[in-house]
């Protein structure tokens, strides 16, 4: 085995040395060479500066035997370190020459501090770079000292090199971990305040000055309307005046501007630094570190750290900090200007809905006409599938309402107080807008169809739903079209409207606001019908309650009306699927119904829908769009359209109906009868009237219903 090709060391030296590296930390490791080399040269104190190329740095950790506090960084500015690099060979010089930041930590070691120090070099053994410095400050001053101190440097590190780096490396690792989880800890602590925004930027600079160890810090907001810098809160201190300055003013104005960190070493020789408060104060500012906090786009404040508390000044670690802490600060500023404007959205939105409550409260003398109306509100065919509620007088509409829960004995099963269930129908009916279809009338009519089916199909009593299950029934036609518009939900979504905006992700946009509407009838004080029900009814009931009204829109019905049709020849009680499917389509069945009532009823609704539809036609012109041709009032042919209303979706829902109750089969055939009579109204339509008179003016002519209802008797 050849020796070991040692210029100026002692092989067994640098062996015992070796040996005694491993399991040491980082700073043991630089330490124990530390030692071994001021023996070796003679020096006063020895010390490595590793040298960092991603960013140019050296970095001092370790001098002799002192662990400094906070590692030093800093440039490659420094003569002695550029020359040594760039020449690949030591350099003699003055500590006087050292970087400052250098020569004051030195000073903390040895003081005074001697003249002659020498820079040695260490080459990477597989980079083509110099991968750290040794200084030996003070070395023996014996013939060709240098030459010898060079070589003992370079003896050691060649066997010593590896244990260095990896100490140096395994040293990064731990403080970026610990940066990290210190990060971490700061958002988790930024994100507790994030409801309020003044004590988010007491926060922000608390923990601001915690990382940096910073004397002071204050914090601006960019104000984009005045183009000013705004400090509520200085200094971790709420002040009784916000202080604004100009955002190009200043320290704070040039970070702004340029969106890049400032580190200020010296505050006084820097150009942009206003003495003036200082003066005022009294207080003494040495150095600054201003850095940008930005939302996804812009700069939208900046935080300003004075004086470095242990150290020097500011240093890259600091701006490392610094700059990771500002991405956590803009995030948490900007959830929280968020969070504050949605809460004032729902303060908003909870105002408006009070404020709507106040005037649509129900008038006390308009309770007590219900409360106590002495009319006995009996009509001979109430309880007959083809009667249309809709020729009751309007006044009388709402006891008739009282009158269909009572009948059916909700009021007694589920402790229904009278003046409760008044409120709340009186309630419901102010909710309804005056559009010409989707009004009360239509509610009372759906309410008064589902009423029609408990009574007649004896939906209870045998078992297909149960008490629960139909007072929800009840209460959900009354609420189904609450606050309607008189619109669709297409049009709802192409429009762009708040409800939109609202319900559009999960669509169903209208049937959503009516659900909302009708929780907040039922949130409303005295309204609440369903307040005598235990804890798991309750929840049972509005449950039910979103199923139902959900069940009314037509896109739903769709998509799972064939799966409803197999439950003529299979339904199954007791299976929640397919009682889910069946309140579907009694739901379906109630709001639907008025097209199943005589010709003249069917006819007059028409007339109702068709204003409502040319209503969104004409709308959806002015705003540039075409309508569909069933709501343009220049091209719906109105019998065309209704028989093909019936056909496809009315007489194939309610056979669907009699193929589980036969006893329904009444209004399978009013459903077709109607039909025949619009088709005899095409060809009238068609024969009889002048080409310039729309679908509206002839359906409001008298002479159609009668010519039609004749042409289908003689038939």
């Amino acid at each position: 085995m050849p020796n070991l090709k040692l210029v100026a060391s002692d092989p067994a030296d640098i062996l015992n040395l070796c040996s005694s590296l491993h399991n040491k930390s980082g700073p043991q490791v630089q330490i124990k060479i530390n030692n071994y080399l001021k023996a070796k040269t003679g020096s006063f104190v020895t010390f490595m500066i590793p040298l960092l190329k991603e960013s140019e740095e050296a970095v001092v950790q370790v001098i002799g035997e002192n662990v400094l506090d906070h590692e030093l960084r800093f440039p490659f500015v420094d003569d002695s370190i550029q020359l040594a690099v760039k020449r690949r060979r030591s350099f003699k010089g003055s500590t006087k020459d050292l970087y400052t930041d250098l020569q004051n930590m030195l000073k903390t070691v040895i003081n005074p501090l001697p003249d002659r120090y020498l820079n040695v070099p260490v080459p990477h053994p597989s980079q083509d770079i110099i991968a750290l410095l040794v200084c030996l400050v003070d070395y023996d001053e014996i013939d060709n000292a240098e030459y010898m101190c060079t070589n003992l440097v370079q003896d050691c590190f060649r066997y010593c090199f590896g244990m260095v780096i990896n100490s140096l490396a395994f040293e990064e690792e731990k403080r970026l971990k610990l940066q990290c989880q210190s990060l971490l800890l700061v958002a988790r602590r930024l994100f507790s305040h994030l409801g309020h925004l003044p004590e988010l930027l007491k926060e922000i600079m608390v923990e601001a000055r915690r990382l940096t160890n910073a004397e002071r810090c204050s914090l601006f907001l960019l104000d984009p309307d005045h183009q000013e810098l705004v400090a509520k809160v200085f200094d971790g201190k709420d002040g009784k005046d916000e202080i604004r300055i100009q955002k190009d003013q200043g320290i704070a104005g040039y970070v702004v501007a340029s969106g890049k960190l400032l580190n200020i070493r010296d505050a006084y020789k820097h150009p942009l630094f206003f003495k003036g408060m200082d003066e005022v104060t009294g207080f003494r500012t040495r150095n600054i570190l201003c850095f940008p906090i930005r939302d996804e786009e812009t700069v939208i404040g900046v935080a300003q750290l004075c004086n470095k508390i242990g150290g020097f000044h500011f240093d890259v670690f600091d701006e490392e900090v610094a700059e990771a802490f500002s991405i956590y600060c803009g995030i948490s500023i900007m959830h929280s200007l968020v969070y504050k404007k949605i809460q004032d959205a729902q303060a908003r939105s909870k105002l408006s809905n009070e404020l709507m409550m106040y005037h649509m409260k129900v008038n006390d003398d308009d309770l007590k006409k219900v409360l106590f109306c002495d009319k006995s509100h009996k009509h001979p065919h109430f309880e007959d599938f083809d009667f249309s509620p809709r020729v009751l007088p309007i006044k009388e509409v709402s006891c008739y309402a009282c009158k269909m829960f009572e009948d059916l004995n909700m009021i007694t099963t589920f402790h229904i107080k009278k003046h409760t269930l008044t409120r709340f129908l009186l309630f419901a009916k102010k909710n309804y807008r005056e559009t010409p279809y989707h009004n009360w009338m239509h509610a009372f009519s759906v309410a008064h169809f589902s009423y029609l089916l408990l009574k007649n199909l004896k939906l209870i009593e045998l078992g297909y739903l149960t008490s629960l299950e139909g007072l929800t029934l009840m209460v959900a036609c009354i609420c189904h079209d609450l606050d309607h518009r008189g619109t669709t939900n297409s049009f709802q979504m192409k429009s762009g409207t708040t409800l939109a905006s609202l319900y559009s992700s999960e669509g169903s946009v209208m049937e959503r606001h009516h659900l909302a509407q009708a929780i907040c009838i039922l949130n409303t004080e005295g309204c609440n019908i369903f307040d005598g029900l235990s804890q798991n009814d309750y929840t049972h009931s509005l449950d039910l309650l979103k199923e139902m009204i959900l069940a009314t829109d037509l896109a739903h019905h769709f998509k799972i009306f064939s799966e409803q049709q197999k439950l003529v020849d299979n339904y199954q009680k007791d299976d929640p699927n397919h009682k889910k499917l069946f309140i579907a389509l009694l739901m379906t069945c109630c709001d639907l119904s008025d097209q199943t009532k005589s010709w003249k009823v069917t006819k007059n609704i028409a007339l109702l829908i068709y204003k409502e539809f040319f209503s969104q036609g004409d709308l959806e012109k002015s705003m540039g769009s075409r309508p569909l041709d069933m709501m343009d009032r220049d091209k719906a042919n109105i019998p065309q359209l209704q028989i093909q209303f019936l056909s496809d979706i009315i007489i194939p829902l309610f056979d669907t109906l009699k193929g589980i109750f036969p006893e329904s089969a009444c209004l399978v055939e009013a459903a077709r009868f109607n039909r025949d009579c619009w088709g005899r109204a095409v060809d009238l339509f068609a024969n009889n009237w002048p080409e310039d008179l729309s679908s509206l003016e002839i359906l409001t002519d008298p002479e159609l219903e009668r010519q039609v209802l004749l042409s289908v008797v003689k038939s």
